[in-house]
């Protein structure tokens, strides 16, 4: 009965989006345009397909060349309109993805605003303004009009074999692939046969105007979140070493996968999607940590999970002399990056119109 409750409720659903959407086809809610090259990235999944990695790999890919910014809704921020964030920003006023960014990346602008138009115009009025503006997850976000919209799918779910919320956790119809310009499979095993790339192709109907890529998640070496609490830092996973992982994640199962192939002994406390993290969680796990048998044992979060935590005012000395996350990259399959590369670098260099360049740069 809940089975089909949760059906009925997704058809009601189905017909709200489909009613919206076609309200942008019919051009009687408009999409703006702007001068300014635009790329979004996004998907119409809950969560999990890796968007801001990908996000990242386009920074560092033009960031040597134009004035990246970066523009996002900065999902469950406690604050209200634009806001530009800084290195000094903490969670509550910006979201952990945007500061994440932010972050690695200090050099560009980083900003949010969940309404996206006037997001982009105060972009346009700061002094640096941006010659290129990436929207981080905007897929649904018909309100502008990208040159490149981006859609990401998870090799283990992709769109096609998922539902409308609630009873699946796509957010519309897959059908609406169709506005992309380019669809990822993300999140892809390290080698992928030529028959299983023909069977997603065709399984996603990529159209002639769409571009189709495979990427994997590449992981980094353990980093301490907390670096002057460990001089000495480890490098690597090991046998022996028992590993509390600690994750605010759509999905942590590859990131478990990943652990597994340095230690065995693996224990989980897993909390929302975009979990704020408070002092009685940080003292829940403690007291799981405490519990962990032996010497040799560590805490691994993730890096977006680490933006929260190192908010936090207090966390116990234990806490930040065991606590580790696991920087995280994409990377395209079977060379197919240098294709997505030069697509990319093309559509920002024939739009660029009258932006400037950092000075000095150069094409290759």
């Amino acid at each position: 009965m809940k089975y089909i409750f949760l059906k009925l409720l997704s058809i009601f659903y189905g017909i709200i989006v489909s009613f919206r959407n076609e309200l942008f086809n019919l051009h009687i809610l408009s999409s703006k345009e702007f001068d300014v090259p635009v790329i979004s990235v996004g998907n119409i999944t809950v969560g999990g397909t890796g968007k801001t990695p990908h996000t990242e790999y386009i920074v560092r890919l033009l960031k040597s060349k134009f004035k990246v910014a970066v523009l996002s809704r900065g999902y469950k921020r406690k604050t209200r309109g634009f806001f530009l964030v800084e290195p000094s920003s903490n969670v509550r006023q910006v979201g952990d993805e945007p500061l994440q960014i932010k972050l690695k990346f200090k050099e560009i602008v980083v900003a949010v605003d969940a309404n996206r138009v006037r997001g982009i115009n105060k972009l346009l009025e700061i002094q640096e303004k941006p010659s290129v503006i990436l929207l981080d997850d905007a897929f649904q976000h018909q309100y502008v009009t990208p040159g490149i919209n981006i859609l990401l799918t998870d090799y283990n779910h992709l769109i096609t074999k998922d539902s409308l919320l609630p009873y699946g956790r796509l957010r519309e119809s897959p059908a609406n692939k169709s506005r992309a310009t380019i669809i990822i499979v993300t999140k892809c095993p390290a080698e992928i046969k030529p028959i299983d790339e023909r069977i997603i192709t065709k399984e996603l109907e990529i159209r002639p105007y769409q571009n189709l890529y495979f990427s994997q998640i590449k992981y980094g070496i353990p980093t301490p979140v907390f670096p002057a609490d460990i001089p000495k830092p480890i490098t690597e996973l090991t046998e022996g070493l028992s590993v509390l992982m600690v994750t605010g994640i759509a999905n942590p199962a590859s990131l478990k996968e990943y652990i597994r192939h340095g230690s065995h002994d693996i224990h989980e406390m897993r909390f929302p999607d975009h979990h704020l993290f408070t002092s009685k969680d940080i003292e829940n796990i403690k007291h799981k940590f405490d519990l962990l048998s032996g010497r040799n044992k560590i805490l691994i979060t993730t890096e977006k999970d680490m933006v929260r935590i190192r908010d936090l005012k207090s966390v116990p000395d234990l806490i930040r002399a065991s606590l580790y996350f696991i920087p995280v990259e994409i990377g395209f399959l079977n060379n197919a990056g240098k294709d997505f590369d030069r697509k990319i670098l093309s559509y920002v260099k024939e739009n660029k119109g009258n932006f400037n360049f950092y000075s000095g740069s150069k094409w290759a």
